[in-house]
């Protein structure tokens, strides 16, 4: 995408598809304050644009060989943190990369889906964990996600795997737009920090 027409068209397209905001923020690595601007947005607007970055890695996402190296940086950043019982994949676009993570570290693998993933942006219902995988009680974590946006999924996971009485350790993305160090004292490893000022 080139210019912001095309985000917004995208994000259009994907409204098309039935995604909801916070799924087309997902897709789109923006904020969900962002993916509504641009699904809101007309061409005669004057609002100004929420201040965020559009992040494109899908030249990583759509080659397995890149995941994989891109996977062995992130193991090798949550191991300065600790060793996990289990790693955290975050759904949707976590999840690639926590799964070759898990399988570096030998580690058991978990799937966190978010509450924006279920439609309930605005409170409500919690994010929780797919029964299809690890049980996280009482073990340490590693989280892997790919973008730190504003930090929110971060939060509900954290207080999530405290109220199993888990550890967490670490939160390790592939980039850190919000630009902090730890989120609720568990530190953040990224490969990419922006900063804006």
């Amino acid at each position: 995408m080139n210019d912001l027409n095309d985000l917004i068209s995208k994000a259009q397209e994907l409204r098309e598809k039935g995604l909801r905001s916070g799924e087309i923020a997902d897709e789109l690595n923006i904020s969900r304050e962002t993916a509504t601007w641009l699904l809101t947005r007309s061409k005669s607007s004057q609002e100004p644009a929420p201040k965020d970055i559009y992040v494109n890695w899908s030249e990583i996402g759509q080659n397995a060989e890149r995941l994989r190296f891109v996977s062995l940086a992130l193991v090798d950043m949550i191991l300065e943190t600790g060793d996990p019982d289990v790693v955290i994949g975050v759904a949707l676009s976590g999840l690639p990369l926590a799964t070759l993570v898990a399988d570096e570290i030998g580690a058991e693998l978990a799937v966190f889906v978010p509450q924006k993933q279920k439609g309930s942006e605005n409170g409500g219902v919690k994010g929780s964990f797919s029964q299809n995988f690890a049980d996280i009680a009482g073990k340490s974590c590693a989280i892997v996600d790919d973008v730190i946006t504003t930090g929110s999924t971060a939060i509900e996971l954290i207080e999530s795997i405290k109220e199993m009485q888990a550890t967490p350790l670490s939160v390790a993305v592939l980039i850190n737009k919000k630009g902090i160090d730890q989120v609720q004292s568990v530190p953040i490893r990224s490969l990419v920090q922006i900063a804006i000022f």
